[in-house]
C-alpha cells in the first residue's frame, strides 16, 4: 500500500511513499507538542526576513496572522494532524498554505527542517527548564523552611545505616537541600548551553538569503545564534546535558525516597507522611504504604535509561544532520515529564513531613551514638586518640552485655575503662550536649543550623534573581 509522496520534498521521487514508511518515519505523533514553539520561531523568521526585505511587509502580515489563527485553532482542538505531512514543521505550513494561499510557501525561505527543530527543542526546552526550575526552587525553599523549625530536634546520625553520632532533623534536611543546590545550579548551567540560536543554519551550510541571525537570536531571546551551521543543526548535546541534570536530580530525589520510607515505616517510626501522599492495601487495613517516594525512587531508572538512550543515539552520527535525531525527543519529553512530576510531588511532600521527636530522640540513644564524643573528652584529658578509641571500644562492649548506653553508666562504672573521666564527662555524653559541641559552620548544633537556613535561604534568593532574567549566568 502507497499514498501521496510529501510535497514538500516530493519533486524528485518517481513512486510514493509506502504507507508503513510514511507511519515509521512520521513524528507528528510525539513532535505535535513543540506546536507553540514551532510557530514562535516561524512568526521571528518572518520578521525577520521582512526586515531584510525577503518577504514584503504584507506578506509577513499575513503569514503572522495566519500562524495566530493556526495556533487557536490547534488550542481548541479543532486540528487534525496528518502522518503524511510527516511532522509538526509541515502540518503548520500545510495548514497556513490552505488559509493564506501561495504566499504560505514562502515561509520557509531560508531555513531546513533541521534547524527548525533544532530550534524548536531549544525553544521548548528553554521554558521547561524555567518551569522546572521554579518547581526545584519551591521544593528548596519547603526544606529550608522545615529544617530551620526542626533544629533542635535530635535524631541519630548513620554511616552504613548503623547509629553514627547525634544530629538534628533539621541538619539532616539541610543535607537534602544541599544536594538540590547543586542540581539547581547544574539545571542553570545547562540552560546556557540550551540558549543559542540554531536557525539560520539551514540544511546544513547555512543559506544564500540575507537573513540577520542576531535579529531573530534577539526576538526569541536567545544569547546568541550558533557559531557553526555543521554543529547546530546536528548538536544534541543540550538535551544529553539536561538529561544528566535530570539523572542525577533523581539519584538526588531516590535517596530522599529511601530514607522517608525507612522513616516512616514502624520499625524507625521517625516521621509521618501525611494520608494524601500514601495509599492502602487491599487486603490489609492496617497499611499506610509509602507510594509517592516509591515511585519517584523507581521512576530514576526510567531517566537514567533515557540518558543513555540519548547518548547511544549520538554516539555514532556523522556530520550533519540524520534521521536518527528523529529519536531524542521521545527520551527527552519524557524525561521533562518526569522531573516535573517528581519535583511536584516532592515539593508538596517533603515541606509536609511531620517529625516524630520522640522516636527519634528514643533511637539516638540507642546504638552508643555519643562514643566520639567520650573518646574526645579522653583526647582533652590527655589521652592520645588511638588508646582513647581503644578505651572507649571496652565501655561500649560493657555497655552492650550490660544494656546501658554511655550515659545510662554511673561515674564508678565508666573509670574502671580510664581514671581521667570525672563527673563533667556527662556534659558530653548527653545527646543535646553532643549536637551542640558540633558549634562551627557545617556543624549539627542547633545554632548553626538557623544560620545555615538563612545562608540557604539567600543563597535560593540570590540564585532566582540572578537567573530570572535568562539564566545565562549563575
Amino acid at each position: 500500500m502507497t499514498q501521496a509522496t510529501n510535497q514538500s520534498w516530493g519533486g524528485r521521487f518517481s513512486e510514493p511513499t509506502d504507507a508503513f514508511v510514511a507511519a515509521f518515519t512520521a513524528s507528528i505523533d510525539f513532535d505535535k507538542r513543540l506546536y507553540h514553539h514551532d510557530i514562535r520561531g516561524s512568526i521571528a523568521h518572518a520578521t525577520m526576513l521582512a526586515r531584510v526585505g525577503v518577504l514584503t511587509e504584507e506578506e509577513r502580515d499575513r503569514i503572522i496572522e495566519g500562524l495566530t489563527e493556526i495556533e487557536a485553532e490547534i488550542e481548541r482542538g479543532e486540528v487534525e494532524w496528518s502522518v503524511a505531512l510527516e511532522d509538526i514543521h509541515m502540518n503548520v505550513e500545510a495548514r497556513l498554505t490552505d488559509k493564506i494561499g501561495i504566499t504560505g510557501k514562502k515561509l520557509h525561505t531560508g531555513r531546513s527542517r533541521n534547524d527548525q527543530i533544532a530550534t524548536d527543542i531549544r525553544l521548548y526546552l528553554r521554558d521547561e527548564i524555567d518551569a522546572v526550575a521554579a518547581e526545584l526552587a519551591r521544593l528548596r525553599s519547603g526544606l529550608i523552611e522545615l529544617a530551620d523549625r526542626e533544629a533542635d530536634t535530635i535524631m541519630p546520625g548513620f554511616t552504613h545505616l548503623q547509629t553514627a553520632q547525634p544530629v538534628t532533623f533539621g541538619h539532616h534536611l539541610l543535607a537534602w537541600q544541599e544536594m538540590l543546590a547543586r542540581d539547581h545550579e547544574r539545571l542553570y548551567d545547562c540552560r546556557k548551553r540550551v540558549n543559542v540560536l540554531p536557525l539560520g543554519a539551514a540544511a546544513l551550510a547555512g543559506t544564500t538569503y540575507p537573513i540577520d541571525r542576531h535579529v531573530t537570536a534577539e526576538m526569541l531571546g536567545f544569547s546568541r545564534p550558533a557559531e557553526n551551521s555543521l554543529d547546530a543543526v546536528s548538536d544534541r548535546d543540550f538535551a544529553i546535558e539536561f538529561t544528566a541534570f535530570a539523572s542525577i536530580l533523581l539519584m538526588h530525589l531516590s535517596r530522599m525516597s529511601e530514607e522517608m520510607v525507612l522513616w516512616a515505616s514502624a520499625q524507625f517510626d521517625f516521621v509521618d507522611l501525611p494520608d494524601r501522599f500514601c495509599t492502602g492495601s487491599s487486603i490489609m487495613p492496617q497499611k499506610k504504604n509509602p507510594d509517592v517516594p516509591e515511585l519517584v525512587r523507581g521512576k530514576t531508572g526510567r531517566v537514567y535509561g533515557h540518558l543513555m538512550s540519548l547518548l547511544t543515539l549520538m554516539k555514532s552520527q556523522p556530520l550533519a544532520y540524520n534521521k536518527d535525531n528523529q529519536e531524542d525527543k521521545e527520551p527527552l519529553f519524557d524525561t521533562l515529564d518526569t522531573v516535573k512530576g517528581c519535583l511536584r510531588a516532592f515539593a508538596d511532600m517533603a515541606p509536609a513531613l511531620v517529625a516524630k521527636p520522640d522516636s527519634m530522640l528514643e533511637a539516638a540513644r540507642r546504638g552508643f551514638s555519643t562514643a566520639t564524643d567520650l573518646a574526645d573528652y579522653l583526647v582533652r584529658a590527655g589521652v592520645a586518640f588511638r588508646d582513647a578509641h581503644e578505651v572507649v571500644g571496652k565501655a561500649v562492649a560493657y555497655g552492650i552485655e550490660q544494656k546501658k548506653d554511655l550515659s545510662e553508666m554511673s561515674l564508678d562504672e565508666l573509670k574502671r575503662f580510664s581514671t581521667v573521666i570525672d563527673a563533667d564527662v556527662f556534659d558530653v555524653l548527653t545527646l543535646e550536649g553532643s549536637v551542640a559541641a558540633r558549634n562551627h559552620i557545617g556543624g549539627t548544633a542547633p545554632d548553626q543550623v538557623r544560620a545555615a537556613a538563612q545562608r540557604a535561604r539567600e543563597a535560593l534568593a540570590a540564585l532566582n534573581g540572578d537567573n530570572r532574567s535568562g539564566g545565562d549566568h549563575v
